[in-house]
């Protein structure tokens, strides 16, 4: 168990980070999810905040291509990637980079598909059903409840956008994960606790 490296999935609201945080933390191990935009952010000169947004916000569009391009001074870059390209390619390396010096909990960046060649890595996939993703966002993250509904489709939409377009897999697919954890059923605590189980026993 100790050599291990488990990828998070997660849908919006589902607790995901948090468990993550959790499960990282019981077994003594370093945690990545904004940490590994930090990463990220100091190799490439890429924004840390355009790095977060990618991943809840693609949405194949030319509309959405435009806007990220403009912001972020111009389309195209080295090797006539566009940006969007050049983030997801310096993410991959430091996915594989901190993945080499030790198990770890990496959350969302397509991490699996990432490591899929890694025999160490255990992929885990956290949903909910959507009335407790609801309570949660509007108790915990403070979104407003008249807005949680919208904001749980879009950054879900965005997420399987973002994975589907870099990935030859389908986000959320139960196929593609080890685990497949709905974490409402059986609450935080006791999900870390599954996926520790889980560990102990491969």
């Amino acid at each position: 168990m100790a050599s291990k490296i488990i990828t998070i999935s997660r849908e919006y609201g589902s607790g995901g980070r948090l468990i993550g945080k959790s499960l990282a933390d019981k077994l003594s191990i370093p945690f990545y999810d904004k940490e590994l935009l930090t990463i990220v952010a100091k190799r490439s000169g890429f924004n840390a905040e355009f790095l977060e947004k990618m991943e809840n916000n693609m949405t194949n569009s030319l509309l959405y291509t435009l806007s990220t391009g403009f912001a972020s001074g111009g389309f195209l870059g080295k090797n006539g990637l566009s940006l969007n390209d050049q983030a997801f390619l310096e993410q991959f390396d430091v996915i594989r980079q901190v993945a080499k010096e030790g198990p770890c909990v990496i959350v969302g960046r397509c991490a699996d598909y990432v490591l899929a060649n890694n025999n160490n890595c255990i992929n885990v996939f956290i949903h909910a059903d959507l009335n407790s993703r609801i309570k949660r966002i509007v108790n915990e993250y403070g979104v407003p409840a008249d807005e949680a509904k919208n904001k749980i489709t879009k950054i879900d939409k965005g997420r399987a956008n973002y994975y589907n377009h870099y990935t030859s897999l389908k986000w959320g697919d139960a196929r593609n994960y080890h685990l497949s954890i709905n974490s409402a059923a059986i609450g935080i605590d006791s999900t870390v606790e599954l996926i520790i189980k889980y560990l102990d026993i491969i």
